[in-house]
């Protein structure tokens, strides 16, 4: 696909994707939906990619959904369905839902480097992200009940897991914008950092998975700890565990991992996470 509202790039093991709508302050459209999708696809099929850093184009991360429809922006009478992505419920998928359950399913680890507003869809499509970093800049809204609709991209399962249930309903109910310290103190944000220090620390992340770490590991510990939030006991994540420690114990990584570290020297993992144990856990989140 042509990207023409997104910008992807993959350079050292690393794909970087910039929401590209800078005089619309990155506003979210179906194009972006459907390029930010196509993306994801590239990243899971390219074994040279470890970890995407995702970012905004200049003073913003995104300012939610593009409100240039005016008062019908919402109102989905009349539209063409969505074929691409299909209906749940009898009706069309929520395109901010799409790309964060495709966020979700992803096999690498995503971290989410915050420029700037991040508002309505443009908070929401983060929360399946692995870690969120914020500029000193950034402020966040889940806006929707200012705008006489609710919360969509699956946030209503995502916030409350990433921030707990009170202060997810402090902010869904108010709907007020607020700003990267406050969004450090309700664990919205790993971090908050300079602006000017913001990519930096986001790609030395990516590097540190992408030099020292198992692609086939990360990628199974990903599915797992996602997939384990909605366990009904820690024995589903026992039976997981175990399993999974059988799988690999057994196979080159983890002899190469163990005999890298007694070398003394950087690891050269043989395995690959496009065609090794990409049966081990199930693939996350699955559509009932």
């Amino acid at each position: 696909m042509e990207f023409t509202e997104i910008d992807y790039a993959v350079a050292d093991g690393i794909a970087t994707i910039v929401l590209d709508r800078e005089a619309r302050m990155n506003a979210f459209t179906g194009r972006m939906c459907d390029e930010l999708v196509s993306a994801c696809d590239a990243i899971d099929a390219d074994d040279a990619v470890r970890a995407v850093v995702i970012t905004g184009r200049g003073r913003a991360f995104c300012a939610g959904a593009d409100l240039g429809g005016g008062g019908s922006t919402f109102d989905a009478r009349g539209r063409e369905k969505a074929e691409r992505y299909g209906e749940v419920n009898g009706v069309g998928r929520d395109r901010g839902g799409v790309v964060a359950l495709r966020f979700a399913a992803l096999t690498v680890p995503v971290i989410a480097a915050i420029n700037g507003p991040a508002v309505g869809v443009g908070a929401t499509m983060t929360l399946p992200m692995d870690v969120r970093i914020a500029g000193a800049s950034a402020r966040f809204g889940f806006v929707f009940a200012r705008r006489g609709i609710v919360p969509e991209a699956a946030s209503s399962w995502f916030l409350p897991r990433v921030v707990g249930i009170s202060q997810a309903m402090e902010w869904a109910m108010t709907g007020r914008v607020f700003g990267a310290r406050e969004a450090l103190e309700g664990r919205l944000v790993s971090k908050v950092v300079p602006d000017e220090d913001l990519l930096d620390t986001a790609y030395a992340l990516a590097r540190e998975v992408a030099e020292n770490t198992s692609a086939v590991s990360v990628a199974v510990t990903r599915q797992m700890m996602w997939s384990m939030l909605s366990a009904s006991s820690p024995w589903e994540a026992h039976a997981l565990d175990s399993r999974a420690i059988v799988e690999l114990g057994r196979d080159g990584d983890a002899a190469e991992g163990v005999t890298a570290f007694l070398e003394k020297r950087a690891p050269e993992f043989p395995l690959r996470r496009t065609r090794d144990h990409t049966d081990l856990v199930p693939r996350w989140p699955q559509r009932p």
